[in-house]
């Protein structure tokens, strides 16, 4: 158990990792549930997916079921960590004793949590990080959003002294089976172990991008036309609700209109003629 950083620690911590850290919440510093119970002390690092996209703000703010900060850091899919909070989030809940345990004990095995176990605390232990993506199986992890989240947890890591048996996934702990993150733990501990093995101020990435790479022409599809980015046209009746649209619709929109176009002048070269 050890005494969780403090906010510039924190961010020393990670800028000396060679993560790229955002601090556009002014407020983040002081951001926290510590008035409803406590933080500290830590003894792991937790990792999530957000399970969906443009979800920085809502990690920030909470819903109305669970207040913010609901992680530590968000992390972008271009690599960016913007902080979150600083103390105890709403991010871990539950966590089931045996896996607790194995965190403790930096075990190099992780047993699958169960509830008959009993319960810890979460939120008072675990650092938290929220990793955009969608968590179907077919939102690839970029190798700089995938190498930030390794640097992240091996900024933790090396600060406290840990090993990266301290870093366990959402679905390592949960006992309501939260399938989150969508990647292979075991392959993210080797990761962050590797990286330990270095300095923080190692330039390496300890990510080879095969999981990038190697993906299937649904992945790549999704990839590429699956995202919600681009700024919706001037003339689109719904665009004070819908800002932004994702590149086949616009494609198809375009189509649309190009054939409208079509058949217009072609009416006019019947007149014509």
């Amino acid at each position: 158990m050890a005494t969780p950083m403090s906010a510039s620690a924190f961010v020393s911590a990670l800028k000396r990792e060679g993560v790229k850290v955002s601090e556009r919440y002014s407020g983040w510093r002081t951001h926290n549930r510590n008035h409803v119970g406590q933080w500290g002390g830590v003894n792991g690092v937790l990792i999530h997916h957000t399970a969906g996209r443009g979800s920085r703000a809502l990690c920030y703010n909470g819903r109305s079921d669970l207040p913010g900060p609901l992680c530590h850091t968000h992390l972008a899919k271009d690599g960016t960590a913007t902080m979150i909070g600083n103390g105890r989030a709403n991010h871990a809940g539950k966590v089931a004793r045996n896996a607790f345990n194995a965190v403790v004990n930096e075990s190099s095995t992780h047993p699958r949590p169960s509830a008959s176990s009993g319960t810890v605390d979460g939120n008072r232990h675990f650092y938290g990080i929220e990793i955009e993506n969608l968590g179907t199986g077919h939102d690839p992890y970029p190798s700089v959003q995938y190498d930030a989240a390794v640097r992240w947890a091996a900024a933790i890591c090396r600060h406290h002294g840990w090993t990266a048996n301290s870093v366990v996934g959402h679905k390592e702990t949960s006992i309501e089976g939260k399938p989150d993150p969508s990647f292979d733990m075991n392959r993210f501990r080797r990761d962050v172990a590797a990286r330990l093995k270095g300095s923080a101020s190692s330039g390496d990435s300890t990510n080879d991008s095969s999981e990038e790479l190697n993906m299937n022409d649904k992945q790549v599809f999704e990839a590429v036309w699956g995202q919600d980015k681009l700024p919706a046209p001037s003339t689109s009746s719904t665009k004070a609700t819908n800002k932004t649209w994702q590149p086949g619709n616009l494609l198809r929109e375009l189509y649309d209109r190009v054939r409208e176009l079509q058949d217009a002048v072609a009416e006019l070269s019947k007149k014509v003629n």
